[in-house]
């Protein structure tokens, strides 16, 4: 709400009476001193005016309110009229005296407030100034009429052509911009000292943004860089088109950093890295964008800029993306991440999807089936160069040409160059080993065509599939490994033992993928949950063994002759699981005799230790339970026992009541207690002077079909 203003009217220091009337010789006021030489345009007799009004102020311990308003009007009004005049120099040290709104001086430059004002948005000034306020809409138009006034008609063709005109208007604008920076610098001076209000904020706000354009539009790079970093209000949409024309992206770069406007800011590095910017002022706008990303954390903003950062630089995209990725995220988010990586840049998609898998053991089967795929065209990319394949089908004809002691992965590992093709191949048979998630008929069905030389990968899948025998056979036949077929059957269906995987892994560093392969539990430990990747184990049932066993032994009995050493080796090797019976009847007849007889011996040999080994442990067991019944047999006997029988009929009663002296009391129609133990205790009761209060003995009869009670004194005995 305004505060009322009354107006200070003038005092009379001389009063003339008359018969009729009164009148005052009244001074002139300040205002109408003004007024009245500006419409004489006596300029400097009124900036004197108010140099001496304001000394006079200055002079004063308080100053009236009304006298500041005067001073400040007629500032004002000079200012303008100076204005009007294209005397810009002398107009902004006039209007700033006189305190003018800066948002009224902006006005007259278009170029400059761009959308700083709002339709209804209303700046106060005082009714004087505001019938005196230039007309025209911008310093431009004042600057053609104040040429036009004076120039026209004298230069041809007209002031807007002629090329003294042209100069002129282009200087006078000039010194309209320089007037305006100076006045904008004072009144920055000023409001930084000044409360903050609302109004205040506005101000500053079209201050700092005009300022800036300013700065921009003159090139002068010191004094804007100085206003950014400094606080400020500058409107960012006003600045930033004035800014991207000229090229300074650098500045632009540091609004959006004080305004944290980090999607903008990433925007325009992205700009700058792909050429369509240009501004030597920004060192490396790759690097500052993936620090930002790393300081920033933001999943989401991580996972929008992903697919162009992998397109600029894999390696440091797929390092930021995996240490800020949740350990709680769902699987339909990698899946839908990856797709985006692999449209962008399909090799960084693999990346992205070998380290969710290996790395971040990732349970997804889609996952693990698009990660076998890629493995195995990796390898038939391999296969695709002739020296790789010749070297690989060297290796494998050597491997079974003669009869080693270590399976074939591991000779193929320890003789094979380094070589990324190597490294592929051992990768594949790892992971095709320990996953257990993809599909393994669509990978054996990739591998088909290639089966001659990749006969270790289509063993490991046909183990996965359950075909056994088929397993067994390509070990056997085709690769002569037999170290590795009587693993398979140790292990359950695994070709790659666990030992081995950490072996490859260790020699060639891939650690990661040999994790994967689980090793077989130890015997009689018990399987920790919450082991690490490499302490987890697996049982496999006894029969599954046996089963295995006995499909390998008639793999090698199918290959004659040829095969009958390793035949007696697995015979001897593992009688433990074989029923001699079986075996027998399953050796071919013109086998010799020699291949089965340390097995036969064995098995007879171990029949006939399981057999006394039986008959001890009985007669030991026999000994021990005699020994703990004559122990617990005292122990049994003091502890007694309490027999109740039913007494019926009256005669029962009056026995129940003679040894009721003894035993306790009887209750009619309810079983009598009997304590057999009384007579072991008889000495702990003194007979009574009567001589009738003897002990009562109980005893068993000998048919065993009732009690005996008989008194010391008497004869009769008492049957219940």
């Amino acid at each position: 709400m305004a505060t009322l203003q009354y107006p200070n009217f003038p005092k009379a220091n001389v009063l003339v009476l008359g018969s009729n009337a009164v009148q005052a010789l009244l001074p002139s006021t300040l205002i109408s001193q003004a007024d009245a030489l500006l419409e004489a345009h006596r300029l400097e007799d009124v900036t004197d005016l108010a140099e001496q009004q304001r000394k006079r102020l200055q002079s004063m311990l308080n100053v009236d309110r009304h006298d500041l308003d005067e001073l400040r009007y007629v500032n004002q009004r000079l200012g303008f009229q100076c204005f009007q005049e294209t005397l810009f120099e002398n107009a902004g040290n006039r209007l700033y005296d006189g305190e003018l709104d800066p948002r009224v001086l902006v006005s007259y430059y278009p170029e400059l407030r761009g959308e700083l004002f709002a339709e209804d948005e209303t700046v106060d000034v005082m009714a004087g100034v505001a019938e005196h306020m230039p007309l025209e809409d911008s310093v431009d138009d004042i600057i053609v009429a104040n040429l036009v006034r004076n120039y026209s008609p004298h230069l041809a063709p007209n002031t807007r052509e002629a090329p003294p005109t042209v100069e002129l208007r282009n200087t006078l604008n000039m010194a309209a911009r320089d007037m305006l920076e100076s006045y904008l610098r004072k009144w920055r001076r000023k409001l930084a000292v000044e409360t903050v209000t609302p109004q205040s904020q506005a101000v500053r706000m079209v201050v700092d943004t005009v300022l800036a354009k300013l700065h921009v539009n003159t090139g002068k790079l010191p004094e804007l860089y100085n206003l950014i970093d400094q606080p400020n209000a500058i409107a960012l949409s006003e600045l930033e088109t004035e800014l991207v024309k000229s090229r300074h992206i650098n500045a632009l770069c540091k609004l959006y950093q004080q305004r944290n406007d980090d999607a903008k800011l990433l925007e325009t590095w992205a700009r700058l890295v792909g050429g369509e910017w240009v501004d030597p002022d920004v060192q490396d706008p790759l690097s500052r964008i993936f620090d930002l990303l790393s300081d920033r954390k933001d999943r989401s903003l991580i996972k929008q800029w992903m697919p162009w950062l992998v397109k600029r630089d894999s390696e440091r995209a797929l390092k930021l993306l995996m240490t800020t990725m949740s350990s709680k995220r769902k699987a339909e988010d990698d899946r839908l991440l990856l797709q985006e990586i692999q449209e962008a840049n399909p090799e960084a998609g693999a990346q992205l999807l070998e380290n969710l898998v290996i790395h971040r053991r990732s349970t997804d089967p889609v996952l693990h089936t698009q990660l076998a795929v890629t493995y195995v065209d990796q390898l038939l990319s391999c296969l695709a160069d002739e020296s790789t394949s010749k070297l690989w089908r060297a290796k494998a004809s050597s491997y079974a040409s003669g009869r080693s002691d270590t399976p074939f992965i591991s000779y193929f590992s320890s003789t094979t160059p380094d070589s990324e093709p190597k490294r592929v191949r051992l990768k594949t048979v790892l992971f095709l080993q320990g996953s257990t998630l993809y599909d393994p008929e669509t990978i054996r069905a990739r591998l088909s065509p290639h089966a001659k030389l990749l006969k270790l990968e289509l063993a490991i899948l046909e183990g996965k599939l359950g075909n056994h025998r088929s397993a067994l056979s390509l070990l056997v036949h085709d690769m002569n490994d037999s170290m590795s077929a009587e693993a398979y059957c140790t292990l359950g269906g695994e070709v790659v033992p666990a030992k081995t995987a950490q072996a490859i892994g260790e020699r060639a560093r891939l650690q990661p993928w040999a994790a994967l392969v689980i090793p077989l539990a130890a015997p009689g430990k018990p399987i920790k949950p919450s082991a690490g990747p490499m302490k987890r184990t697996k049982t496999v049932d006894d029969e599954v063994k046996k089963d295995l066993v006995m499909i390998l032994l008639e793999v090698y009995m199918s290959g004659g002759e040829a095969t009958a050493d390793r035949t007696a080796q697995l015979l001897n090797s593992q009688a433990m699981n074989l029923d001699v019976v079986d075996i027998i009847s399953m050796i071919p007849p013109e086998w010799p005799l020699r291949i089965l007889s340390t097995f036969v011996t064995r098995s007879l040999r171990r029949t006939l230790h399981a057999h006394h080994e039986g008959q001890i442990v009985k007669a030991i067991s026999q000994g021990q339970n005699l020994a703990v019944a004559e122990q617990s047999w005292e122990i049994i006997r003091e502890q007694g026992a309490i027999v109740e029988e039913p007494l019926e009929d009256e005669e029962e009663d009056a026995i129940g009541e003679k040894l009721g002296l003894d035993l306790g009391e009887p209750v009619q129609g309810e079983p009598a207690s009997f304590n057999e133990k009384v007579a072991l205790h008889a000495a702990d009761f003194e007979p009574d002077d009567e001589g009738d209060g003897g002990v009562v003995d109980i005893n068993v009869a000998p048919e065993g079909n009732g009690l005996l009670a008989s008194s010391p004194d008497s004869d009769v005995e008492f049957v219940t």
